[in-house]
C-alpha cells in the first residue's frame, strides 16, 4: 500500500539492526525505540500518540517476554505489531444494524473528503452483502453533488433519493426526513444520507449535520476523513466528534502516497473505531478495516487473510476445478487464460494485491513499476485472435500475426512475446498440477525439489575417492543429519510461530482441502 510506503521501510530498516542478536541490551532497545518514535513522526502521526505508543513498546520490550525469548528481535516485532493493532483500534467493529425498520447511516466529514464517492462504495458492498441500500441527496449547498450522487448510485446499482436539485436550493433536514419515509414506503432496509462538507470547520457546518442527526436519528454516523491529510486529522475528527459525535471512522484515499499519520492518529485520539477503508477511484475499492491486517501490512508482514477473500469473492470455484483440470491434461488454452486472466481483473488492483504478500517490501520497486495497463494489452492480443487460434496457438504463423498485432494496436513482437508468455506459464503450471516443481526461468531448479515424473537415482553409499583421508570425510559428511533451516525467507518479516489457525484453516478451504 502505497500510503505506508516510507513507514514499513523506516520500520523494516529499524528492526533489520536486530537480527541476529542473541540477546538485546537496554541500549539496543532504547535505540529502536528512538528509531520508530522518528518514523512515526515523520509519517504525522500526532505527538501525543507517539507518546503513548513509543512507552508502551519500551517498558514491554525491557521486560521479560524479550529477554527470556529465544529470538529477541522476533519478540520486538511481535510487540510493536500488537501496539499497532492497538492504537488502529483493537479489534475490528462491523455496522450495528437496526432491530426494526431502516437501518440509518450518516456520513458527515470534510468537503473533498470524498463522501459522496465512499456513499456508492458503501451502498455496493451493502447490497453485495444482501442488503437493498438507498443513498439520500442530503447535500444540497455543493454545487452539482445531488447529480454526483445520482451517477454514482446508477453505478453502484442502488436507488437514489433526490427531491431537490441542490446546489443551494432545498431544505436538507426536510429531505433527510422524508428519505426515512420514503424507505419504509418501498422497505429499503439501509438508508445512507450524504450531508454536506465545508472547506473547513465551521459553525455553520456542525449545525446544519447535528439538525440532521438529531432529525433522523441514525444508527451510525460514519465520519469519512481523507487519511492523506496528516496532523490536521486530529484538530479536524475532535471538532466533529464536538460538534455532532460519530460512532464510528472511514478512512478515504488509502492509495495515496502520503504518510498517513491520520490513519494512526483518528481512532486513538477520538475513541471511535475505523470501520472502512477505501483503497482507490473504483466503486469495488472499499473493504472493512481489520486492525490487525492493516498493522500486519504495515510491518511487512503480509495480508493473506484479505488475499484469500477477495479470491474467494470473485474467483468461480467450478471454474478454478475445470482449469486445474485443464492444466493437467494439457489442454489449457488461451481462451481459458483469458478467462482466468478477468477474473483476476474482477480482483481489483494488481499491485494492492501483490502488496499483501509477505516481504512486499523487497519489492517495492518492482511493484511502483509495474504497468496494470499490460493486462489490458494482453486481453486486447488475446481478443482479437479468432476462436480457432485461441484454443490452438499452434496456427499462429506470422501473417497470423501481424493481422492481431493491427486487431489489437499493438505490434508483432508484443504478439510473439505473449504467446511465448504463455507457453512457458502454460508448461510451469503443468508441472505444478502434476506435483512437480517447476524450473524458474533464469534460476534453475529449486533445490531440494522433487520433479513430477522423474525417479532420482538413488545414491550410493560412500565414496569412489581414491585418498583414503578424503573418502573418510566424505563418508562422514553423507553419514551427518542435515540440519533444519530456520527462520523465515524475509528475514524479520515473519511472525513467531507461522502463520495463524485462521490463516491456515483459510487457506485450506480456499485450496478446497
Amino acid at each position: 500500500m502505497a500510503l505506508f510506503g516510507n513507514l514499513t521501510d523506516r520500520l523494516a530498516d529499524t528492526f533489520k539492526n536486530l537480527r541476529g542478536k542473541g540477546k538485546l541490551s537496554p541500549a539496543d532497545i532504547d535505540g529502536t525505540v528512538r528509531e520508530i518514535r522518528r518514523a512515526l513522526l515523520e509519517a504525522d502521526v500526532a505527538l501525543e500518540v507517539v507518546k503513548e505508543f513509543t512507552g508502551r513498546v519500551r517498558d514491554r520490550a525491557l521486560g521479560d517476554e524479550v529477554s527470556k525469548s529465544l529470538n529477541p528481535a522476533q519478540q520486538v516485532v511481535q510487540i510493536v505489531n500488537d501496539e499497532l493493532v492497538t492504537i488502529l483500534g483493537g479489534e475490528a467493529r462491523r455496522i450495528q444494524f437496526a432491530k426494526s425498520g431502516p437501518t440509518v447511516i450518516m456520513l458527515a466529514g470534510l468537503q473533498g473528503a470524498g463522501k459522496t464517492t465512499l456513499a456508492g462504495k458503501l451502498a455496493k458492498w451493502l447490497k453485495s452483502e444482501g442488503h437493498t441500500p438507498m443513498l439520500v441527496a442530503a447535500d444540497l449547498q455543493r454545487p452539482n453533488a445531488v447529480t454526483q450522487l445520482q451517477v454514482v448510485g446508477e453505478q453502484a446499482g442502488v436507488a437514489v433519493y433526490a427531491p431537490e436539485p441542490g446546489n443551494g436550493k432545498g431544505d436538507p433536514v426536510r429531505v433527510a426526513k422524508d428519505a426515512l419515509k420514503e424507505a419504509n414506503r418501498k422497505q429499503y432496509d439501509v438508508v445512507i444520507v450524504d450531508t454536506a462538507g465545508r472547506l473547513g470547520v465551521d459553525a455553520e457546518l456542525m449545525k446544519q449535520a447535528a439538525n440532521i442527526r438529531k432529525a433522523v436519528d441514525p444508527d451510525e454516523v460514519l465520519f469519512v476523513i481523507d487519511a492523506m491529510i496528516g496532523q490536521d486529522a486530529v484538530t479536524t475528527a475532535r471538532a466533529f466528534q464536538e460538534g455532532v459525535d460519530f460512532t464510528g471512522v472511514v478512512l478515504s484515499k488509502l492509495d495515496g502516497d502520503a504518510r498517513g499519520g491520520a490513519a494512526l492518529s483518528v481512532a486513538s485520539v477520538t475513541g471511535r473505531p475505523i470501520l472502512f477503508a477505501s483503497t482507490g477511484e473504483s466503486l469495488d475499492d472499499f473493504e472493512p478495516f481489520y486492525p490487525d491486517r492493516m498493522a500486519s501490512r504495515i510491518l511487512d508482514l503480509g495480508d493473506i487473510l484479505t488475499l484469500i477473500e477477495t479470491a474467494q469473492k470473485n474467483f468461480d470455484e467450478e471454474e478454478s476445478r475445470r482449469v486445474a483440470e485443464k492444466f493437467a491434461t494439457d489442454t489449457f488454452t488461451l481462451e481459458d487464460f483469458l478467462g482466468q486472466m478477468q477474473q483476476l481483473k474482477n480482483m481489483g488492483s494488481i499491485k494492492n494485491m501483490l502488496g499483501m504478500l509477505p516481504g512486499a517490501k523487497g519489492m517495492r520497486q518492482q511493484l511502483d513499476n509495474f504497468d496494470e495497463s499490460e493486462i489490458t494489452r494482453t486481453e486486447a492480443i488475446i481478443q482479437s485472435m479468432t476462436l480457432q487460434e485461441r484454443r490452438v496457438p499452434k496456427l499462429l504463423n506470422g501473417s497470423r500475426r501481424v493481422r492481431i498485432a493491427r486487431g489489437s494496436g499493438t505490434t508483432v513482437t508484443e504478439v510473439n512475446a505473449l504467446v511465448n508468455r504463455f507457453d512457458q506459464a502454460a508448461k510451469m503450471m503443468r508441472t505444478v498440477a502434476r506435483g512437480g516443481t517447476p524450473q524458474i526461468p533464469g534460476m534453475g531448479p529449486i533445490p531440494g525439489q522433487k520433479f513430477g515424473g522423474a525417479k532420482q537415482q538413488p545414491k550410493k553409499k560412500g565414496s569412489k575417492s581414491g585418498n583414503p583421508a578424503k573418502r573418510a570425510a566424505e563418508n562422514a559428511a553423507l553419514a551427518a543429519p542435515k540440519a533444519a533451516v530456520a527462520g523465515s525467507g524475509f528475514g524479520i518479516g515473519s511472525t513467531p510461530g507461522g502463520p495463524s489457525e485462521e490463516e491456515l484453516a483459510s487457506l485450506q478451504k480456499f485450496l478446497g482441502r
